[in-house]
């Protein structure tokens, strides 16, 4: 029979144990989600690329594009902090006007490296002042970075948000961005190795098996401590 002091610590691990079993589980199902997700973006990346006419708004995120148009050179936007191959540079981002549309959209050109000893001096970049066209996929805003105060509105940023820019240049801007993964140019000075899109299922899935582990060690020393030690000590001489 239990003493007391006993239920209190039996209840204690199983409560113990439950939660942290709880909490692993709810980690798989996040990870589920994860993959789910997965799977709508691999979906929609797969579908037909769709070209100026078709452009709409954010429920097209992360389908592939082939659009025609002039870069409005002028509003080019270095972000910066942004690292690609393991190196730190700028993401480059210029408007492009829409053939046919009297509208724009943000395009995610590509990554240049920074001068470390100038930090103000800009990399050469080749910029078409014709009509181009360019190959890309659907993106939300480009990933915002930590900032101390409010953001500039000179080439060099650390963050750009499409409704601000577009009260700032005039532009009538699309409410996503385009990646950019192929140039007509052979070589416009950009690196285009972008990642894909990182949903952070082994996060997911390496929290859950800590939380696993918790739960079985809380059930291990429970029985260790309080069912086979004190055996043990029973059976000595």
């Amino acid at each position: 029979m239990l003493s007391r002091r006993g239920w209190v610590v039996l209840v204690s691990a199983l409560l113990a144990a439950l939660l942290m079993g709880r909490l692993g589980l709810w980690q798989l199902d996040r990870a589920a989600q994860k993959l789910a997700l997965q799977a709508a973006i691999d979906a929609e990346a797969a579908r037909p690329a769709l070209a100026n006419a078709e452009l709409s708004g954010g429920d097209q995120l992360h389908r592939r594009v082939l659009l025609r148009g002039h870069w409005v050179a002028e509003r080019t936007v270095w972000l910066d902090n942004r690292p690609m191959d393991g190196r730190t540079g700028f993401f480059v981002v210029t408007p492009l006007r829409l053939a046919g549309r009297d509208e724009a959209v943000l395009v995610q050109r590509g990554w240049a490296p920074r001068n470390q000893l100038d930090r103000a001096q800009l990399p050469a970049l080749t910029t078409p002042t014709g009509e181009v066209e360019i190959m890309g996929r659907l993106a939300a805003s480009p990933s915002r970075l930590y900032e101390l105060g409010e953001g500039g509105t000179g080439a060099i940023r650390q963050n750009l948000d499409v409704a601000s820019f577009a009260a700032e240049s005039g532009l009538r801007l699309l409410p996503l961005t385009v990646v950019q993964t192929a140039s007509a140019v052979s070589d416009d000075g950009l690196t285009r190795h972008w990642p894909a899109p990182e949903l952070g299922l082994h996060k997911h899935y390496g929290y859950a098996f800590q939380w696993f582990a918790l739960c079985a060690l809380i059930l291990v020393l429970y029985v260790w401590f309080q069912l086979i030690r004190p055996r043990l000590r029973r059976q000595q001489p």
